[in-house]
């Protein structure tokens, strides 16, 4: 089986995120990058379906500027056959649907216009939207199956479990198909020496607007749904009281607890 998987590239989240003042967009050279988390379940679980298979190949996409091809270099290494980087500076300042759209494209360039199997993350780790699976599912005309946690496939067709809050759910779409998971359903491997030292040579195309057909007038910040409207610091933490037990330390945690509504 053919799989791609759509990853980003995102700040990273142990490092102090900002915006840029110009146009309010994320600021994404002030902080290292790195193949967002929620993206390495993804790339995990369609390697974990090729070796079960014992055939197929699996091509990582990604959309962004010159420093998003570390996310793909990653995937590589993790054992990814191949990269897609689309990069082209009318891209900057995309939002949810106008990324979909690329992306939509892009899969169907890298597999020739009919993919198996699309896979990824639940949501990025910087926009925290979640709204990309479902949009590109639209696009490419796919039944759309989101939030797995686990994930079959037999019979032409797919079965995903999803953990909600109060129940599990157990879905199923004919294939193709679209697939977000979780952080719940895997592990993702680290990298071996063998695998970074294979990754240099796997390869990696980089693809424009032009490449996918894509109008620029239909991408970028002007032509964004949603934008962000103004931004704040937070503000630093406050110290909290420290109780000192005297023998009533349980009574005055409950008192707090209650004036704070937590009880």
């Amino acid at each position: 089986m053919n799989i791609v998987v759509c990853v980003k590239h995102v700040p990273d989240a142990q490092s102090e995120r900002t915006f840029q003042e110009s146009d309010n967009t994320v600021d994404r050279e002030a902080v290292d990058g790195l193949l967002s988390e929620l993206d390495e379940y993804a790339v995990e679980e369609a390697l974990k379906i090729v070796e079960a298979q014992g055939e197929g190949e699996v091509t990582v996409v990604t959309v962004g500027p010159a420093a998003a091809a570390d996310a793909i270099k990653k995937a590589l290494q993790m054992g990814a056959d191949k990269g897609v980087h689309v990069q082209d500076d009318a891209i900057a300042g995309s939002d949810a649907a106008a990324t979909s759209l690329v992306l939509a494209e892009a899969v169907k360039k890298a597999s020739d216009g009919s993919p198996e199997l699309v896979l990824t993350g639940m949501s990025s780790t910087d926009g925290v939207m979640g709204v990309v699976p479902a949009m590109m599912a639209e696009r490419l005309g796919l039944p759309q199956v989101t939030y797995a946690s686990e994930l079959t496939l037999a019979d032409g067709g797919v079965t995903i479990r999803r953990d909600g809050d109060t129940a599990s759910e157990t879905i199923e779409a004919s294939l193709p198909a679209l697939v977000s998971v979780t952080d719940q359903i895997n592990e993702p491997r680290y990298p071996s020496f063998k695998g970074i030292m294979a990754a240099k040579k796997k390869p990696v195309e980089t693809w424009s607007l032009e490449d996918l057909g894509v109008d620029a007038s239909q991408v970028g910040l002007d032509a964004a749904w949603t934008k962000v409207v103004s931004f704040a610091k937070r503000p630093p933490r406050e110290q909290g009281e420290i109780v000192t037990d005297e023998g009533d330390g349980g009574a005055r945690l409950a008192e707090f607890l209650s004036a704070q509504k937590f009880l």
